[in-house]
């Protein structure tokens, strides 16, 4: 197994597992029992794209490689603590919504393998609610914090924070396969 995409793996891996962590943040914060009751199936769902990846990592008989510097690492050295639930929801609207772009990419390219796609299109899919939600609960709070100008604003700085962590790690992608899993050429492993 080429050990570049065994890496590759390790940092989706390595995202769902902050993701989650960051989820657990919400979840000591919000008191209505409705959030807390989709902020616990979005953990599930979190927990179980970490073991999707994890248990796809062990199928090709290797092992997660620790990452020290992934996507939520990077965004959350630029972002700093998150100060309010608005800031927390609107954080986790953007991550969600790069996971679920980069998965897309990595699916359309036609020489992903079976058992990677199936993953992709499991992850994908349940972002696509997370996303809904999240977005929908942001939009609760700021309407009662600021009104929606202030998570409108949050929701943008922090896109704009997330466009540089990812244009980082496009980077150092390339350096590694000579090409981006996110292009939308696609290019053979060389």
């Amino acid at each position: 197994m080429d050990p570049r995409m065994i890496h590759l793996f390790s940092y989706y891996r390595d995202a769902e597992l902050r993701g989650a962590s960051l989820l657990l943040k919400l979840i000591m914060r919000v008191d209505d029992p409705e959030t807390q009751t989709k902020l616990s199936l979005h953990l599930a769902d979190e927990t179980r794209h970490v073991w999707l990846w994890t248990k796809h990592i062990a199928d090709l008989g290797c092992t997660p490689v620790p990452i020290d510097d992934g996507y939520q690492t990077r965004i959350g050295r630029s972002v700093g603590i998150p100060k309010s639930l608005v800031d927390l929801f609107a954080l986790t609207v953007v991550v969600e919504e790069r996971a679920q772009q980069r998965y897309i990419k990595h699916a359309q390219r036609p020489d992903v393998d079976p058992q990677t796609l199936h993953i992709l299109h499991e992850v994908t899919k349940d972002e696509k609610w997370h996303i809904g939600w999240i977005k929908g609960k942001l939009n609760e709070l700021a309407a009662a914090n600021g009104g929606p100008e202030k998570a409108l604003a949050t929701l943008e700085r922090y896109r704009a924070i997330d466009r540089e962590v990812f244009a980082d790690l496009e980077a150092k992608e390339r350096e590694a396969f000579g090409f981006s899993f996110s292009d939308n050429v696609a290019h053979p492993l060389p």
